[in-house]
C-alpha cells in the first residue's frame, strides 16, 4: 500500500506578510489554528517578507525569495518560485489562501497535490473566480473550498446551479477564549483601516461629538489609510497606528466599547468577533459577514451619525446595559480556535481517508408506491419529499416497497420506440404488477396513471388495495383549488381510502367523508436529523423560505405571492431581527443540502403557508423545520394547537403578534430551546415517517390500531 503525505504546504498571497507587525488575515489564520493542529508538524508555510527576524513562527516557514520578470506578473513569478519548492518538499496537500488564480496556474502544471483554497473576500472580486466557469472550475480542481462566512459562500454559488456542494466548508477566523472577564475602562475602541468603507469617517464625526459631552470618556484608534486622510482630533482621542495582533487583544482588554461601523459588505469581521471575545460591548453594521461574527451586539441599521451617537450614548449612560452586553458576549463566543481547528483538521483527515458505509433493508408486505421521486431533478427535493419518507416508514416496518417515479418516466421515456412516456409509464406499471403481485398500491399525486390503467389492474388482481395521499391544499381558498379537486378525484372509483393533509372537514367537494382521512406530514429519521437548538452558534434570529413550485425550484418574475405582504410588514416592524429569508424578491429559494446548512444557521423558523386558516394544513416544511430542532412559530389559525402546546411550538395571532414573540425569544435563548427540543420530540413520537406508514397499512387492512394515532378522530 501506498504510504499517505502528510506534508502540507500552505501558500499566502505574496503580499500577506507572516509577520508580527505586518500579518493579514491569511497569516493570522494560519498563526492561530497551527496552534493545536494534529498536523502542525507537518505543516510548512510559504510566503514572502523582507523582514524575517519578526516571523510569527520561524519553525517550518519557507520565505520564498523569487525575481519579477517584466514578460509576466508578480503573482506567476511568486507561484513559480513556490512550485520550485513543492519538486524539494512534495506536498501531498496544498493549501493556498486567497488567491483562486494560484490554482488555476497550479493545476496545469500537473502537480501531484490535493488542493485546497480558503476564500477571505468576495470570491467575485478575486482573479480566478470572478466568473461563473472560473467557480465551477475550482469545485472540480480542488478538493476542498473553504469560506471564512457564509456571505462569502453564498458569494461564491451565485449564478451556480447548485447552493452546496460537498467540497465546500465554512470555517470562520476564530478566538482563543480567556477565562476572566478582563476589568474594563472607560475606552471606545476602532480598529481597521481608516477609510469610507470601515466607516471611520464616521467613526470620526461621532467620537469627537461623543468625547465633548462625555469629557471622562476616551477612545483609541488603531489602523491607517495612506490613501485616505481625516483630520479628526481631540486631546482624549488616540491615534496608535498599526500595532501587532497580540497587542490589539489586550487594548480589547481594557475597552469598553467597541465600535465597527463598515459600510461595505465584510467578508467576516474579525475586529468585532475580537472585541467581544475580550468582553466589549460590541456596536456593528449589518454588513456581509458581520452578523456572524458575534451573537450579541448593537446593531446599526442605518450608517448615520445620528444612529451611531445614540447607540455609543446609549451604552455610556447605561452601565447596567454596557455590563450586561458585555458579559454576554464574553460568556458566548461564537468562534471558539479549539472547535474550529478540529473542523479543520477533520477537512484535511477526509482528503487522506475516506469511509463507505452501506444500508440494510427488511422485507414483509409487498407494495408499489408510484410518485414523483424527483430522479430528474437529481434528487433535489428528497427532503421534503413525501412520497420517500412513507417509503421509509414501510420499509422500517418490515415491508417490501417497489418505487415507481412517475413524472421521471415520462421524461426519460418520451418518444421511445414511437410511444409516448405516459404511454411507456402505464405499461410498466402493468407489468410490474405482474411481475411483482403487490398486495397493496400506494399513489401520491400520480394522475399520469390512466383510469383504465387501475381497471385492467383491478381485473388483474381482485384483491388488491388500492390507496391515494394528496398534499396539496384541498380547501376553495387555497390555490388551484378546482385543479387540485380534480386531481384527487379522478380515480375515486378505485381508490379505496384517501390520506389527506387537509382535514376532511374541510372538504366541501365529495359526499363520502368516511373514505378520507388527515395525513400529517411526515418526519425521518435519516432526513430530519438535526438539532438546530444543540447549536449555540447560530447567527439568524429567523428562518424562512418560500418558492414559486418545487419543480421548476426558482423564482418566476411575474408571479406574485400571497405571503410576500406578511414578510414585508414583519420586516418592517422588527428592526431588531437578523433575518434569512429565501424565495423572497431577488433572492432564490434554497433545496437540498442547501437548506440543511442554512437551517443550522437560524435560531427560529417561520412556518407559513399560502393559507394558514385551513384546519391542520400546512406547508410540508413544517417537519424540516420543527423536525430539525428549530423553534417555529405557526399561525394560530391552523388549529394545530390541538396537537402541540406552547411549550413545544409557539402559536401566533398576526404580524405584530409573531415580531413581538420574535423579539421576546431573541433575548431567551434558553427557553427558546427548550421549546425547540421539545418540539422536535413531540413531532418524531407523534408524526415518524414509521408511524404514519403504520397508519395507512392499518387504516387501509382494516387492522386494529395499536398506536395512539394524535390526529384520528
Amino acid at each position: 500500500m501506498r504510504k499517505v503525505n502528510k506534508k502540507i504546504g500552505v501558500l499566502l498571497p505574496f503580499k500577506d506578510h507572516f509577520t508580527n507587525s505586518k500579518a493579514g488575515s491569511a497569516s493570522i489564520w494560519i498563526k492561530d489554528f497551527n496552534k493545536k493542529s494534529t498536523y502542525k508538524n507537518n505543516i510548512y508555510v510559504c510566503g514572502n517578507t523582507d523582514n524575517t527576524s519578526d516571523l510569527i513562527e520561524k519553525k517550518r516557514y519557507i520565505n520564498i525569495n523569487f525575481k519579477n520578470f517584466a514578460f509576466q506578473s508578480k503573482n506567476t513569478s511568486y507561484v513559480e518560485a513556490f512550485l520550485k519548492i513543492n519538486l524539494k518538499q512534495k506536498f501531498g496537500i496544498i493549501e493556498i489562501h486567497n488567491r483562486p488564480s494560484y490554482i488555476h496556474y497550479m493545476t496545469e502544471q500537473n502537480i501531484d497535490a490535493k488542493f485546497v483554497l480558503i476564500f477571505h473576500n468576495n470570491p467575485q472580486n478575486l482573479g480566478g473566480s470572478k466568473t461563473v466557469n472560473e467557480r465551477n472550475e475550482l469545485l472540480e480542481k480542488c478538493e476542498k473550498l473553504i469560506f471564512v462566512s457564509n456571505w462569502v459562500k453564498e458569494k461564491f454559488f451565485e449564478g451556480l446551479e447548485k447552493r452546496e456542494h460537498y467540497k465546500c466548508i465554512v470555517i470562520h477566523p476564530s478566538i482563543s477564549t480567556i477565562n476572566k472577564l478582563p476589568s474594563k475602562r472607560k475606552i471606545i475602541s476602532f480598529v481597521g483601516k481608516l477609510n469610507r468603507s470601515k466607516g471611520f469617517h464616521l467613526f470620526g464625526k461621532v467620537i469627537v461629538k461623543i468625547l465633548n459631552k462625555y469629557k471622562d470618556w476616551s477612545a483609541i484608534v488603531v489602523g491607517d489609510e495612506p490613501r485616505e486622510k481625516y483630520n479628526f482630533k481631540h486631546k482624549n482621542l488616540h491615534y496608535k497606528g498599526w500595532i501587532s495582533h497580540e497587542k490589539t487583544l489586550k487594548l480589547y482588554n481594557l475597552t469598553s466599547i467597541s465600535v465597527a461601523p463598515s459600510f461595505w459588505e465584510e467578508p467576516f469581521g474579525r475586529t468585532s468577533m475580537e472585541a467581544a471575545s475580550r468582553g466589549c460591548a460590541t456596536i456593528i453594521s449589518k454588513k456581509g459577514g458581520l452578523i456572524e461574527t458575534i451573537p450579541h451586539a448593537l446593531y446599526l441599521s442605518d450608517l448615520t451619525s445620528k444612529n451611531l451617537f445614540q447607540k455609543i450614548e446609549f451604552l455610556i449612560k447605561n452601565k447596567n446595559k454596557r455590563n450586561n452586553l458585555q458579559n454576554k458576549s464574553f460568556r458566548n463566543v461564537f468562534h471558539k480556535l479549539d472547535e474550529n481547528t478540529k473542523k479543520i483538521d477533520r477537512y484535511r483527515d477526509e482528503i487522506l481517508s475516506k469511509i463507505n458505509l452501506q444500508d440494510i433493508k427488511k422485507k414483509n408486505y409487498k407494495i408499489i408506491h408510484v410518485s414523483n421521486f424527483g430522479n430528474r431533478l437529481f434528487n433535489r427535493l428528497y427532503f421534503i419529499s413525501i412520497a420517500k419518507k412513507i417509503t421509509h416508514g414501510l420499509i422500517r416496518l418490515g415491508h417490501d416497497v417497489v418505487n415507481i417515479s412517475d413524472r421521471d418516466t415520462i421524461r426519460f421515456n418520451r418518444n421511445l420506440s414511437g410511444k409516448s412516456g405516459i404511454n411507456y409509464l402505464n405499461k410498466m406499471f402493468i407489468e410490474t404488477v405482474k411481475n411483482y403481485s403487490p398486495d397493496l398500491i400506494i399513489l401520491g399525486h400520480s394522475d399520469n396513471i390512466k383510469a383504465e390503467t387501475l381497471e385492467i389492474i383491478r381485473k388483474y388482481k381482485k384483491n388488491i388495495k388500492i390507496i391515494q395521499w394528496f398534499e396539496d391544499n384541498l380547501h376553495k381558498s387555497g390555490p388551484d383549488p378546482e385543479l387540485n379537486q380534480k386531481r384527487l378525484l379522478k380515480y375515486d372509483k378505485y381508490i379505496d381510502h384517501n390520506f389527506i393533509t387537509t382535514h376532511p372537514s374541510a372538504l366541501t367537494f365529495t359526499k363520502n367523508s368516511k373514505k378520507y382521512s388527515y395525513l400529517p406530514i411526515p418526519v425521518d429519521k435519516n432526513i430530519e436529523n438535526l438539532k438546530i437548538y444543540e447549536n449555540s452558534s447560530a447567527i439568524y434570529d429567523l428562518f424562512f423560505t418560500m418558492s414559486h413550485g418545487v419543480n421548476r425550484g426558482v423564482l418566476k418574475s411575474d408571479k406574485f405571492d400571497a405571503r410576500y405582504p406578511f414578510i414585508e410588514k414583519l420586516l418592517k416592524i422588527s428592526p431588531n431581527i437578523i433575518f434569512d429569508i429565501y424565495g423572497y424578491k431577488t433572492r432564490q429559494p434554497i433545496w437540498s443540502e442547501d437548506f440543511y446548512k442554512t437551517i443550522m444557521q437560524s435560531k427560529m423558523g417561520l412556518n407559513l403557508s399560502r393559507t394558514n386558516s385551513v384546519k391542520y394544513y400546512s406547508s410540508n416544511r413544517i417537519s424540516s423545520l420543527i423536525g430539525n430542532g428549530l423553534m417555529t412559530f405557526v399561525d394560530k389559525k391552523t388549529q394545530l394547537g390541538d396537537f402541540f402546546s406552547d411549550k413545544e411550538v409557539v402559536f401566533y395571532k398576526n404580524v405584530e403578534d409573531l415580531s413581538e414573540k420574535l423579539n421576546y425569544f431573541k433575548k431567551n435563548d434558553r427557553l427558546r430551546k427548550k421549546i425547540a427540543s421539545n418540539g422536535r420530540k413531540k413531532y418524531f413520537r407523534c408524526f415518524d415517517s414509521t408511524i404514519i406508514a403504520k397508519y395507512l397499512i392499518d387504516k387501509t387492512f382494516g387492522l386494529k390500531f395499536k398506536e395512539n394515532y394524535l390526529w384520528e378522530d
